[in-house]
């Protein structure tokens, strides 16, 4: 498979920095858009409830998700709820567990018995799926993001989890499976081949997808000139 267009995984930008955000929402294969408080701090986001709501107004036909702030469950709950109030096409990000390992699994489940979409992030385990998908509700709209990335950077191959992630979702849904800090170009192409339904991507990895295809002699030629140049442009001599 050389092609974007061959694929069925939706790619998702993952970004908190607005210009490139509503760049990427142009794209026809940017199915939707994720945010994190790690990529809005890195962005100088002081206001995020305005970050928020600039590009909401701009983006009304792609899933954005936003992560709430809070450690605090009950914080969490009033946070997620406003959030959700902001759009229709809002998915709220509520972590697996707070700082103190607690499980968010009955917020997850107040939450979507109310109808409010969620993403359920950070997760690492099958166990963690599991017990995720106890607590959505069939009826509404969500994703479960499994840290795959993070997952691959312990030293275990994500893929096996993966797959088997995406055969339990199957019982709901109205779930989609998330292949979340995807790490290079191939997890696309991984996770398309396991059926998982989306991918996160950041902007420094969408800027390769041009690459998809590309003839690998060439690529070795390019690179042999890259390394001349840069040679050449420090000075370097023997």
């Amino acid at each position: 498979m050389t092609s974007l267009k061959q694929l069925t995984v939706k790619i998702f930008a993952d970004s908190a920095d607005p210009a490139r955000m509503l760049e990427l929402h142009g794209k026809p294969y940017i199915k939707g858009l994720t945010t994190n408080p790690t990529l809005v701090r890195k962005a100088g986001i002081v206001n995020y409830r305005a970050f928020a709501r600039e590009i909401l107004a701009k983006i009304t036909d792609k899933p954005v998700c936003f992560e709430v702030l809070a450690d605090d469950f009950t914080e969490m709950e009033r946070q997620a709820v406003e959030i959700a109030s902001w759009a229709d096409n809002v998915y709220v990000k509520i972590p697996v567990t707070n700082t103190r390992r607690a499980t968010s699994s009955a917020l997850v489940r107040r939450l979507a018995d109310r109808r409010v979409k969620l993403n359920v992030t950070a997760i690492m385990t099958l166990a963690q799926v599991r017990e995720m998908l106890a607590a959505l509700n069939p009826a509404t709209p969500s994703y479960v993001s499994v840290f795959a990335g993070r997952i691959a950077d312990t030293g275990v191959d994500p893929l096996p989890l993966m797959a088997q992630a995406v055969e339990m979702l199957r019982v709901n849904r109205n779930a989609e499976l998330v292949w979340a800090s995807s790490r290079e170009v191939f997890n696309i192409f991984q996770a398309n081949a396991i059926g998982c339904p989306v991918i996160t991507v950041t902007a420094d990895i969408l800027s390769k997808l041009p690459l998809i295809g590309y003839d690998l002699a060439e690529y070795s030629l390019d690179t042999v000139k890259m390394f001349h140049d840069d040679a050449q442009s420090a000075g370097l001599s023997l």
